[in-house]
């Protein structure tokens, strides 16, 4: 007489694919500054530029930007990641008014 098994002797359980560890973002992202009406800059990342410059001017965007509209674009670069822009955001923000106008006169061209 064979062997009783349990319930799950019997299955046979395929292995789970392996994932990978790593988020792989392949895209197009874009560090910006904008030039309020009032003057002062304001410096933002997104994936799609033309769609957060609309934004701002509609008055929906960033909180700074309420009652400083319009708003024009001085400068954007591309990048391909994510984590790249987030991070080049952080230190455009830590740039002086001098270092930001200094950027946007020898940065990419406005459009």
């Amino acid at each position: 007489m064979p062997k009783k098994r349990g319930p799950r002797a019997s299955k046979t359980v395929s292995p789970k694919p392996k994932r990978s560890t790593t988020l792989k973002r392949h895209s197009q992202y874009f560090v910006y500054i904008v030039e309020c009406a009032t003057g002062t800059y304001y410096t933002g990342y997104t994936k799609d530029i033309d769609k957060r410059i609309k934004l701002h001017n509609s008055g929906h965007g960033a909180k700074y930007l309420r009652g400083k509209l319009p708003v024009t674009l001085v400068f954007k670069k591309e990048y391909k990641y994510y984590k790249n822009a987030l991070t080049a955001e952080r230190e455009v923000k830590k740039l002086s008014r001098k270092q930001k106008e200094q950027l946007v006169a020898e940065g990419s061209p406005r459009t």
